[in-house]
């Protein structure tokens, strides 16, 4: 049986973040909202940093990658719950309170 070291796993988390980045970023191309292409783009440069970091052993990216997925992940739980509008995540009370246009 093979052994996989921490390094090895987050290289292989990277490179599946990275595969999924990009096909996200290809579908998001074919519609006509530049907020998602813009984020999706800057997620690929930071997962491509995480990995350069991982691999030549950069301290300093791997925990700019690290924080940068703590909030990719936050964000993207807020955008789930917001359009499964789960507790008070409605539109109508965004609206309400004026964040919503």
């Amino acid at each position: 049986m093979g052994y996989c070291s921490g390094r090895c796993t987050l290289i292989f988390i990277c490179s599946m973040q990275l595969a999924c980045a990009l096909e996200r970023q290809i579908f998001d191309f074919l519609g006509y909202q530049w907020a998602p292409i813009l984020a999706n783009f800057v997620h690929i440069i930071i997962v491509i940093l995480g990995l350069f970091g991982t691999v030549q052993y950069r301290p300093r990216y791997i925990t700019g990658y690290a924080v940068w997925l703590v909030f990719w992940i936050t964000w993207n739980v807020f955008v789930i719950c917001f359009y499964l509008e789960a507790g008070d995540l409605s539109k109508n009370h965004l609206w309400r309170f004026g964040l919503l246009d």
